[in-house]
């Protein structure tokens, strides 16, 4: 490493209010993976068979934390995963008409953080020894993660044109945790397993009187189950207890299609769903988020309506599709940033009241003759606050009506590609890609809190790529390069962190089978 570009001690902080494009540091990141696969196709017994064993190693370093101004210089995580799994295809299972789908996986896991050094970095990669040991949060610990799922579909054609479709999804997440830094006889959340099992079955019913349209109705039920560490302590840190907690509900809905035109066809759909919670809103990660046990699931009705063309004319094909959207959300889960002792931040996860989107998306392609494609998206989904009053209180809620903050509500992309078949051999192809993205700028924090000063704004992003690939011999060796936010814009994520600038990637792909 240059000396230059080696971390360099100051005794203070530097605060001279200047912008510096600079080189990100203590920012590594490596994967290893494996996987195997074996398996039986076309057997009596089975249509498909198959076996698979994956192993994965990684490695990153953690540079930021979940504000921009927040550096680390020395904090990283490591872990491996094994992860076998199973797939099963059967038609006309015992019956015709019958078919089944089974899959299984299980992932054993193993992450540690490492967070001791007693620095406070700046984004220059200088630092001052601060006295105060771990960077985020003094650790190094070893969380076990076994999660499996599993999937069954059975799949019953009746009649001519009815369908009875039952689904079932199954998942079991477990996490023991190890820290090394410390001996105390306290009860922590470290010593406590955090488990979550979740169980969601589906039976729907479709009609398919002819090919102009057809309709389906579901129903669904969830079921999950909770365990883990909930503090008792007037701060929310210490004297921890382990709490369980069961939750269950229906979901209903409804579909239908219809060809208005042999070109032209609309679809509409109504559900009553609901969005269980994930490990990481239920737990966090052990490190940088923090998870909240009693959170509730989302509950929402979804209303969609949608427009779709599609006419082929000589070597000339033309796509487009429009919809609109409407939901109402209960309970609504939300990411949000709270301080920590020590001037630290992480993220934690609440259920707000009430919240409304209206939205609509709009598509379209272009193809001429398998030489050239073009196409667009844009989206616009307006998601406002619909609470009257404050969550913690009945105050009057200021943020009424205004967007919800740290979500993009204005998002478009377009690409175009153009194909050379053939090039110096039958059977190969040069494609050369331009995409873009663009993102409307949006708020982190509410709307009625400073965006007329632009704070806590994320500004607009327009962002271009380059893609070269070819394919040798029908696909079987393929080769690419790819510059990804060539003009080096300003990128951001939530909550304005920013992102690295331009980049290279290069992929090389060889095929082995017939």
């Amino acid at each position: 490493q240059p000396i230059e570009d080696r971390p360099s001690k100051i005794t203070e902080p530097r605060k001279d209010g200047k912008k510096y494009r600079v080189k990100r540091f203590n920012d590594q990141f490596h994967n290893e993976a494996v996987i195997a696969k074996l398996g039986f196709t076309g057997k009596t017994w089975a249509d498909r068979l198959m076996f698979s064993l994956g192993y994965t190693h990684f490695y990153k370093e953690i540079q930021t934390g979940v504000y921009q101004e927040t550096v680390f210089g020395e904090k990283f995580r490591h872990g491996y995963s094994l992860m076998p799994s199973v797939e099963y295809k059967k038609h006309n299972l015992l019956v015709r008409n019958l078919d089944l789908t089974l899959t299984a996986n299980y992932n054993h896991n193993f992450t540690n953080n490492v967070d001791t050094a007693s620095r406070h970095y700046n984004w220059l990669g200088e630092y001052y020894d601060n006295g105060v040991r771990g960077e985020q949060a003094y650790q190094r610990s070893q969380s076990k993660n076994t999660n499996w799922n599993a999937t069954g579909n059975l799949n019953y054609r009746f009649g001519r044109i009815h369908t009875l479709t039952f689904h079932h999804v199954a998942s079991n997440f477990r996490r023991t945790s190890r820290s090394y830094t410390g001996t105390s006889s306290v009860l922590t959340a470290f010593d406590i397993p955090k488990v979550t099992r979740k169980n969601i079955s589906g039976l729907s019913y479709r009609v398919v009187p002819s090919e102009k349209w057809n309709a389906s109705v579901f129903g669904k039920h969830y079921h999950q189950f909770n365990q883990g560490p909930v503090s008792t302590s007037s701060d929310g840190v210490g004297n921890y207890q382990n709490m369980e907690k069961t939750v269950s509900a229906w979901g209903y809905g409804a579909a239908g299609t219809y060809y208005i035109y042999k070109e032209l066809q609309a679809k509409v759909s109504y559900e009553k769903a609901y969005r269980l919670p994930t490990t990481d809103e239920l737990f966090g990660d052990e490190d940088l988020e923090m998870g909240e046990l009693s959170i509730r699931p989302e509950n929402s009705d979804n209303i969609n309506l949608n427009l779709s063309y599609n006419k082929t004319f000589g070597k000339h094909t033309l796509y487009v599709e429009g919809g609109v959207v409407y939901r109402n959300t209960k309970d609504y889960i939300q990411r949000n940033i709270t301080d920590l002792s020590g001037g630290k931040q992480a993220a934690t996860y609440i259920n707000y009241g009430k919240v409304e989107t209206k939205g609509f998306n709009l598509s379209i392609r272009y193809n001429f003759a398998n030489w050239v494609s073009v196409g667009g998206n844009f989206t616009q989904m307006d998601v406002r606050d619909k609470m009257k009053t404050s969550i913690t209180s009945s105050a009057e809620n200021l943020a009424y009506g205004e967007r919800m903050p740290n979500l993009p509500y204005r998002f478009a992309d377009s690409d175009i590609s153009f194909y050379w078949r053939n090039l110096w051999k039958k059977g190969n192809v040069l494609t050369v890609t331009y995409d873009n993205q663009y993102l409307h700028s949006f708020t982190y924090y509410s709307s009625a809190i400073g965006s007329k000063n632009n704070d806590y704004v994320v500004p607009n992003q327009f962002s271009h790529n380059l893609t070269l690939s070819y394919s040798l011999q029908n696909g079987r060796y393929n080769v690419s390069l790819e510059c990804r936010n060539f003009t080096n814009e300003n990128l951001y994520d939530n909550f304005s962190l920013q992102k690295a600038g331009r980049a290279f990637y290069g992929k090389v792909r060889v095929y082995f089978g017939n």
